[in-house]
């Protein structure tokens, strides 16, 4: 039932060419809400660039509200801890599964958090960083040599990975780049304008790609 109402949802979004996006709240006592200007530049930027017609503000949804199944693009950030329940869990796999998409953005301090609770979503699965080559790299934009740098961490370069089901992409993780970081307002973390670009650039290859897939 969940997959039809996600299929039918996603359905008026092709034929109305109008959709909200969502922020992932989730417990654990992380800052979900982080990055407040991101997702609004972000959309404004793909509504401008990439021919979206995306609501300007962003929805806020829970991890275990059927809600989510009304969003064919989820984002989420955060610093620190984050904890899915099994109902959370459950509704996240079938979210996903029947079509949805999840982006996980690495604020600093959210990766140790974040690899054991996508466990429990999908317990046989393994991040896989993802090639150059792949379409995520490849929509309006490309980036021949993958995700883009925008903050320093660790010295560690920036990896994209993602959770893999049959074969489709249904999780994109930027790790070690903050791509989140990138999409705010110029004012917060004073980033050149270049920087900030390719950050928008790459976010509105991730809203293509699951919008298409």
């Amino acid at each position: 039932m969940k997959q039809f109402l996600f299929l039918l949802v996603f359905s008026i979004f092709l034929t109305t060419n109008a959709q909200d996006v969502a922020i992932l709240k989730y417990n654990g006592g992380g800052d979900w809400y982080a990055n407040p200007t991101a997702i609004p530049n972000l959309v404004a930027f793909a509504n401008a660039n990439i021919k979206t017609n995306i609501s300007k503000n962003p929805q806020t949804v829970s991890a275990e509200s059927e809600d989510i199944f009304s969003f064919p693009i989820v984002f989420m950030t955060g610093h620190g801890n984050v904890l899915f329940s099994d109902e959370e869990a459950t509704n996240l796999k079938n979210y996903l599964i029947s079509g949805g998409f999840l982006h996980i953005s690495d604020n600093y301090g959210l990766d140790k958090y974040i690899r054991p609770e996508l466990k429990k979503i999908f317990p046989a699965l393994e991040l896989q960083e993802i090639p150059s080559n792949h379409p995520i790299y490849n929509q309006t934009f490309k980036f021949p040599e993958g995700i883009p740098k925008i903050h320093e961490h660790d010295k560690k370069p920036a990896q994209g990975f993602g959770l893999f089901y049959e074969g489709r992409l249904l999780i994109f993780y930027d790790y070690e780049t903050d791509l989140s970081d990138g999409w705010e307002d110029e004012i917060i973390h004073n980033n050149p304008k270049e920087v900030r670009e390719k950050a928008l650039k790459m976010g509105s290859n991730i809203i293509e790609y699951a919008f298409k897939n």
